[in-house]
Protein backbone atom coordinates (compact mmCIF):
# COMPACT_ATOMS: atom_id res chain seq x y z
CA UNK A 1 0.00 0.00 0.00
CA UNK A 2 1.48 3.67 -0.89
CA UNK A 3 2.92 5.45 1.78
CA UNK A 4 3.94 9.26 2.16
CA UNK A 5 7.61 10.23 1.66
CA UNK A 6 8.00 13.54 3.19
CA UNK A 7 5.60 14.03 6.07
CA UNK A 8 6.10 18.35 5.39
CA UNK A 9 3.84 17.67 1.67
CA UNK A 10 1.58 15.11 3.75
CA UNK A 11 0.47 18.17 6.43
CA UNK A 12 0.13 20.04 3.46
CA UNK A 13 -1.56 17.97 1.88
CA UNK A 14 -3.91 17.68 4.65
CA UNK A 15 -4.03 21.31 5.15
CA UNK A 16 -4.95 22.32 1.36
CA UNK A 17 -7.52 19.39 1.49
CA UNK A 18 -9.03 20.73 4.28
CA UNK A 19 -8.65 24.45 3.68
CA UNK A 20 -10.63 23.37 0.22
CA UNK A 21 -13.49 21.59 2.23
CA UNK A 22 -13.89 24.41 4.47
CA UNK A 23 -14.02 27.35 1.41
CA UNK A 24 -16.48 24.80 -0.33
CA UNK A 25 -18.87 23.96 2.27
CA UNK A 26 -18.96 27.74 3.61
CA UNK A 27 -19.61 28.83 -0.02
CA UNK A 28 -22.85 27.55 0.42
CA UNK A 29 -24.35 30.14 3.28
CA UNK A 30 -24.15 33.13 1.73
CA UNK A 31 -26.58 32.69 -0.89
CA UNK A 32 -28.65 30.78 2.03
CA UNK A 33 -27.92 33.34 4.06
CA UNK A 34 -29.29 35.78 0.91
CA UNK A 35 -32.82 34.26 0.21
CA UNK A 36 -33.37 33.98 3.80
CA UNK A 37 -32.72 37.82 4.49
CA UNK A 38 -34.76 38.82 1.09
CA UNK A 39 -37.11 35.66 1.62
CA UNK A 40 -36.83 36.00 -1.97
CA UNK A 41 -34.91 33.73 -4.65
CA UNK A 42 -35.27 35.90 -7.16
CA UNK A 43 -32.15 36.35 -9.27
CA UNK A 44 -31.18 33.21 -8.34
CA UNK A 45 -31.15 30.82 -11.10
CA UNK A 46 -33.79 27.65 -10.49
CA UNK A 47 -31.63 25.47 -13.07
CA UNK A 48 -28.12 25.90 -11.92
CA UNK A 49 -29.62 24.32 -8.17
CA UNK A 50 -31.22 21.53 -10.06
CA UNK A 51 -28.09 20.88 -12.31
CA UNK A 52 -25.79 21.44 -8.79
CA UNK A 53 -27.93 18.77 -7.04
CA UNK A 54 -27.19 16.16 -9.82
CA UNK A 55 -23.89 16.92 -10.17
CA UNK A 56 -23.07 16.62 -5.82
CA UNK A 57 -25.30 13.57 -5.27
CA UNK A 58 -22.83 11.91 -7.60
CA UNK A 59 -19.67 13.14 -6.81
CA UNK A 60 -20.84 11.85 -3.32
CA UNK A 61 -21.02 8.58 -4.48
CA UNK A 62 -17.89 8.89 -6.49
CA UNK A 63 -15.77 9.77 -3.43
CA UNK A 64 -17.67 7.51 -0.98
CA UNK A 65 -17.18 4.73 -2.97
CA UNK A 66 -13.75 5.48 -3.40
CA UNK A 67 -12.87 6.23 0.29
CA UNK A 68 -14.84 3.32 1.34
CA UNK A 69 -14.53 0.38 -1.01
CA UNK A 70 -11.66 -1.31 -0.15
CA UNK A 71 -12.64 -3.77 -3.45
CA UNK A 72 -13.04 -0.01 -5.50
CA UNK A 73 -9.84 0.89 -4.25
CA UNK A 74 -7.62 -2.57 -5.53
CA UNK A 75 -9.05 -2.22 -8.95
CA UNK A 76 -7.92 1.18 -8.79
CA UNK A 77 -4.32 0.07 -7.96
CA UNK A 78 -4.53 -2.66 -10.58
CA UNK A 79 -5.51 -0.53 -13.28
CA UNK A 80 -2.90 2.41 -12.11
CA UNK A 81 -0.25 0.93 -10.12
CA UNK A 82 -0.49 -1.32 -6.36
CA UNK A 83 1.82 1.56 -5.00
CA UNK A 84 -0.54 4.19 -6.25
CA UNK A 85 -2.33 6.22 -3.24
CA UNK A 86 -5.97 6.61 -3.84
CA UNK A 87 -7.09 10.15 -5.19
CA UNK A 88 -9.79 10.50 -2.67
CA UNK A 89 -9.05 12.13 0.77
CA UNK A 90 -11.56 12.27 3.91
CA UNK A 91 -12.24 16.02 3.23
CA UNK A 92 -13.78 15.00 -0.43
CA UNK A 93 -16.31 12.82 1.15
CA UNK A 94 -16.94 15.35 3.64
CA UNK A 95 -17.61 18.34 1.38
CA UNK A 96 -19.83 15.86 -1.18
CA UNK A 97 -22.14 15.10 2.15
CA UNK A 98 -22.50 18.70 3.04
CA UNK A 99 -22.73 20.31 -0.57
CA UNK A 100 -25.80 17.83 -0.95
CA UNK A 101 -27.62 18.86 2.22
CA UNK A 102 -27.33 22.46 1.17
CA UNK A 103 -28.21 22.26 -2.33
CA UNK A 104 -31.26 19.99 -1.16
CA UNK A 105 -32.22 23.19 1.22
CA UNK A 106 -31.23 25.63 -1.43
CA UNK A 107 -34.08 24.16 -3.20
CA UNK A 108 -36.17 24.07 -0.47
CA UNK A 109 -36.20 28.03 -0.21
CA UNK A 110 -36.99 27.92 -3.52
CA UNK A 111 -40.09 26.23 -2.78
CA UNK A 112 -41.11 28.77 0.17
CA UNK A 113 -39.74 31.65 -0.84
CA UNK A 114 -40.62 34.52 -3.13
CA UNK A 115 -39.59 33.10 -7.19
CA UNK A 116 -41.11 35.89 -8.86
CA UNK A 117 -41.53 34.34 -12.92
CA UNK A 118 -38.81 32.57 -12.35
CA UNK A 119 -39.32 28.56 -12.99
CA UNK A 120 -37.36 25.11 -13.60
CA UNK A 121 -36.61 25.06 -17.76
CA UNK A 122 -37.72 21.77 -19.36
CA UNK A 123 -34.14 21.70 -20.79
CA UNK A 124 -32.50 21.50 -16.96
CA UNK A 125 -35.40 18.56 -16.14
CA UNK A 126 -34.80 16.75 -19.12
CA UNK A 127 -30.46 16.95 -18.66
CA UNK A 128 -31.30 15.89 -15.65
CA UNK A 129 -33.71 12.87 -16.77
CA UNK A 130 -31.09 11.46 -19.09
CA UNK A 131 -28.43 12.02 -16.69
CA UNK A 132 -29.02 9.41 -13.74
CA UNK A 133 -31.05 7.24 -16.54
CA UNK A 134 -27.61 7.13 -18.31
CA UNK A 135 -25.79 6.05 -15.32
CA UNK A 136 -28.53 3.53 -14.31
CA UNK A 137 -27.83 1.74 -17.28
CA UNK A 138 -24.20 1.93 -16.55
CA UNK A 139 -24.97 0.11 -13.18
CA UNK A 140 -26.89 -2.86 -15.10
CA UNK A 141 -24.01 -3.16 -17.78
CA UNK A 142 -21.37 -3.11 -14.71
CA UNK A 143 -23.31 -5.78 -12.39
CA UNK A 144 -22.47 -9.45 -14.53
CA UNK A 145 -18.48 -8.35 -14.24
CA UNK A 146 -18.30 -6.85 -11.33
CA UNK A 147 -16.57 -3.45 -13.14
CA UNK A 148 -17.34 -1.24 -9.86
CA UNK A 149 -14.21 1.08 -10.50
CA UNK A 150 -15.66 1.58 -14.34
CA UNK A 151 -19.13 2.25 -12.71
CA UNK A 152 -18.11 5.14 -10.29
CA UNK A 153 -16.00 6.59 -13.13
CA UNK A 154 -19.34 6.85 -14.81
CA UNK A 155 -20.53 9.07 -11.80
CA UNK A 156 -17.34 10.96 -11.81
CA UNK A 157 -18.08 11.46 -15.53
CA UNK A 158 -21.44 12.59 -14.79
CA UNK A 159 -20.41 14.95 -12.27
CA UNK A 160 -18.01 16.57 -14.15
CA UNK A 161 -20.67 17.25 -17.24
CA UNK A 162 -22.87 18.60 -14.69
CA UNK A 163 -20.13 21.03 -13.66
CA UNK A 164 -19.69 22.42 -16.72
CA UNK A 165 -23.17 22.40 -17.62
CA UNK A 166 -24.68 24.14 -13.85
CA UNK A 167 -22.78 27.76 -14.27
CA UNK A 168 -24.09 28.08 -17.79
CA UNK A 169 -27.49 28.97 -16.80
CA UNK A 170 -26.82 31.37 -14.00
CA UNK A 171 -24.11 33.32 -16.23
CA UNK A 172 -26.83 33.35 -19.31
CA UNK A 173 -29.22 35.08 -16.80
CA UNK A 174 -26.59 37.50 -15.37
CA UNK A 175 -26.56 38.72 -18.80
CA UNK A 176 -29.62 39.24 -19.77
CA UNK A 177 -30.89 40.79 -16.71
CA UNK A 178 -27.53 43.02 -16.69
CA UNK A 179 -27.14 42.18 -12.98
CA UNK A 180 -25.96 39.95 -9.92
CA UNK A 181 -28.54 40.74 -7.75
CA UNK A 182 -29.96 37.87 -6.04
CA UNK A 183 -26.87 36.15 -7.02
CA UNK A 184 -24.03 35.59 -3.84
CA UNK A 185 -20.64 36.66 -4.63
CA UNK A 186 -19.45 35.23 -1.60
CA UNK A 187 -20.75 32.16 -2.49
CA UNK A 188 -18.18 32.09 -5.90
CA UNK A 189 -14.95 33.83 -4.28
CA UNK A 190 -15.04 31.13 -1.33
CA UNK A 191 -15.64 28.19 -4.59
CA UNK A 192 -12.60 30.51 -6.42
CA UNK A 193 -10.52 29.73 -2.72
CA UNK A 194 -11.80 25.82 -3.14
CA UNK A 195 -11.07 25.02 -6.52
CA UNK A 196 -7.56 26.92 -5.72
CA UNK A 197 -6.51 24.69 -3.08
CA UNK A 198 -8.21 21.37 -4.05
CA UNK A 199 -5.88 21.52 -7.38
CA UNK A 200 -2.89 22.24 -5.21
CA UNK A 201 -3.84 19.66 -3.02
CA UNK A 202 -3.52 17.10 -6.04
CA UNK A 203 -0.49 18.83 -7.19
CA UNK A 204 1.55 18.07 -3.56
CA UNK A 205 0.36 14.81 -3.72
CA UNK A 206 1.92 14.13 -7.08
CA UNK A 207 5.13 15.38 -6.27
CA UNK A 208 5.46 13.61 -3.15
CA UNK A 209 4.83 10.40 -5.72
CA UNK A 210 6.74 11.14 -8.37
CA UNK A 211 3.57 10.60 -10.43
CA UNK A 212 0.60 12.22 -11.93
CA UNK A 213 -1.30 9.23 -11.98
CA UNK A 214 -3.28 11.29 -8.99
CA UNK A 215 -4.14 13.88 -12.34
CA UNK A 216 -5.26 11.60 -15.19
CA UNK A 217 -6.91 8.80 -12.35
CA UNK A 218 -9.21 11.41 -10.70
CA UNK A 219 -10.19 13.25 -14.12
CA UNK A 220 -12.93 14.37 -12.60
CA UNK A 221 -11.73 15.90 -9.46
CA UNK A 222 -8.76 17.99 -11.93
CA UNK A 223 -11.82 19.05 -14.12
CA UNK A 224 -14.06 20.10 -11.18
CA UNK A 225 -10.85 22.32 -10.33
CA UNK A 226 -10.25 23.95 -13.92
CA UNK A 227 -14.04 24.59 -14.58
CA UNK A 228 -14.45 25.82 -10.78
CA UNK A 229 -12.41 28.28 -11.34
CA UNK A 230 -13.02 29.49 -14.66
CA UNK A 231 -16.69 30.28 -14.24
CA UNK A 232 -15.78 31.85 -10.81
CA UNK A 233 -13.59 34.16 -12.32
CA UNK A 234 -16.32 34.96 -14.79
CA UNK A 235 -18.88 35.89 -12.23
CA UNK A 236 -16.19 37.84 -10.64
CA UNK A 237 -15.74 39.79 -13.69
CA UNK A 238 -19.72 40.37 -14.18
CA UNK A 239 -20.44 41.29 -10.24
CA UNK A 240 -17.49 43.66 -10.15
CA UNK A 241 -16.67 45.26 -13.79
CA UNK A 242 -19.77 44.21 -15.76
CA UNK A 243 -22.52 44.49 -13.84
CA UNK A 244 -21.24 46.38 -10.63
CA UNK A 245 -23.98 47.16 -7.90
CA UNK A 246 -23.84 51.01 -8.27
CA UNK A 247 -25.12 50.76 -11.97
CA UNK A 248 -28.08 49.29 -11.04
CA UNK A 249 -29.15 51.23 -7.89
CA UNK A 250 -29.23 51.34 -4.02
CA UNK A 251 -29.69 48.41 -2.22
CA UNK A 252 -32.91 49.13 -1.67
CA UNK A 253 -33.89 48.57 -4.82
CA UNK A 254 -32.99 45.07 -5.01
CA UNK A 255 -36.10 43.61 -4.83
CA UNK A 256 -37.43 45.71 -7.54
CA UNK A 257 -34.92 44.45 -9.80
CA UNK A 258 -34.86 41.64 -9.36
CA UNK A 259 -38.45 41.10 -10.33
CA UNK A 260 -38.12 42.53 -13.26
CA UNK A 261 -38.92 39.85 -16.23
CA UNK A 262 -36.33 38.65 -18.21
CA UNK A 263 -38.38 39.30 -20.90
CA UNK A 264 -41.41 42.00 -21.99
CA UNK A 265 -44.69 40.30 -22.82
CA UNK A 266 -46.15 42.09 -25.62
CA UNK A 267 -48.56 43.67 -23.23
CA UNK A 268 -45.27 45.68 -21.54
CA UNK A 269 -44.81 46.35 -24.98
CA UNK A 270 -47.65 47.88 -25.92
CA UNK A 271 -47.69 49.98 -22.57
CA UNK A 272 -44.55 51.37 -23.50
CA UNK A 273 -45.69 52.06 -27.01
CA UNK A 274 -49.27 54.47 -25.39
Amino acid sequence: MASWNSIPLEVLYNTLGWIAFFSWSISFYPQVILNFKRKSVVGLNFDFVVLNLTKHSSYLIYNASMFFSSVVQKQYREKYGLDEMIPVAANDVAFSTHAVLLTAFTLFQIVIYDRGNQKVSKTSIGIVCVAWLTVAVCVFVALPSHSWLWLISCFNTLQVVMTVIKYIPQAIMNFQRKSTIGFSIGNILLDLLGGVTNYGQMAVQSIDQNSWVNFYGNIGKTLLSLVSIFFDLLFILQHYVIYPAWKIGTSRDVDVIGKKPLLKTSDDENKEDV
